[in-house]
């Protein structure tokens, strides 16, 4: 495994998404909840991915239980980032991060994230409280999610301190945080978390012929149009894994990864897929090959 090292901390290049964990939407079922989920995380561990990422509002609480029962008794093989749902008010900031780290089982969540820019849960409001939150030793480090490079930088500025991460999504389909988020990251010392990024499996090629059964079949980019504009790049790739005996799934990632300050978090529906993932971590793509698929994907 890959690991990279910035702000005082040593990530999993390849994380773990478990957004799917309890979380009826993905309809995977009582047995993946219940018996699947917990085994991807323990093999997640197994082959030295210490990043694993949940949320309060994944399955209402269900994925952050489910995480919590598989890390028992290897704690310290886990760097765990949860996420603060910002619907309510900011008062409840301090009890909603005391109610994520019950559900996981722990004392301290290493990196603990605000999952939406909100008005209700303004800089001014929220950071104040995550830093107690800090201080007090609830959580390590201060994160972002799906916030824009001005809404980062303003809540650094309201904490005092600096912010880890932005998770955002990021992949060969949504190139947007190239243009402000991963260069000002570079040049701070900060990470950008990748999710979906396989773009919710369609750089897997597995949807080509035919949209997943669950929520995603609904996404524009399954439609007849989107389909015709990415089929150079769905070559591209196809070419590029077989160069590598590797799965086009695998390439995407190690594009990813390629770039500094980057960790990305795909999630997994079987053991196989995670292992897969976690392989991409050992692909060296070539110059050629990443100037090929930022062409196709600009």
């Amino acid at each position: 495994m890959r690991y990279v090292e910035e702000g005082g901390v040593r990530l999993s290049a390849i994380g773990l998404g478990t957004w799917q964990f309890g979380s009826t939407e993905w309809g995977y079922g009582p047995t993946y909840a219940n018996q699947i989920a917990g085994l991807i995380v323990r093999r997640a561990l197994d082959l030295g991915i210490n990043l694993i990422d949940t949320a309060e509002v994944y399955g209402i609480g269900r994925s952050e239980r489910i995480v919590g029962e598989a890390i028992r008794g290897r704690r310290d093989d886990v760097f765990l980032a949860s996420k603060l749902f910002p619907v309510g008010l900011p008062f409840m900031t301090e009890a909603r991060a005391l109610g994520s780290a019950r559900r996981l089982g722990v004392e301290r969540i290493d990196l603990y994230q605000q999952h939406w820019e909100s008005p209700m849960f303004p800089a001014r409001a929220t950071m104040p409280r995550l830093k107690h939150l800090v201080e007090q030793g609830t959580i390590g480090h201060v994160g972002v999610s799906n916030h824009s490079l001005e809404a980062w930088k303003r809540c650094e500025d309201v904490l005092g301190g600096p912010v880890l991460s932005n998770q955002v999504s990021f992949s060969l389909l949504q190139r947007g945080p190239e243009r402000e988020l991963l260069p000002w990251a570079q040049l701070n010392g900060r990470l950008i978390i990748a999710y979906s990024p396989l773009g919710q499996g369609i750089l897997s090629g597995r949807y080509e012929d035919s949209p997943p059964r669950n929520f995603r079949r609904w996404s524009g980019n399954f439609r007849a149009g989107a389909k015709a504009r990415r089929r150079p790049l769905i070559s591209a790739l196809r070419t590029i894994a077989d160069a590598h005996e590797a799965t086009m799934s695998q390439v995407a990632l190690a594009w990813l990864i390629r770039k500094p300050n980057v960790v990305v978090i795909p999630g997994a529906s079987r053991l196989e897929q995670l292992e897969e993932n976690a392989a991409a971590a050992e692909i060296e793509l070539g110059d050629g090959e990443v100037e090929q698929l930022d062409s196709l994907s600009a």
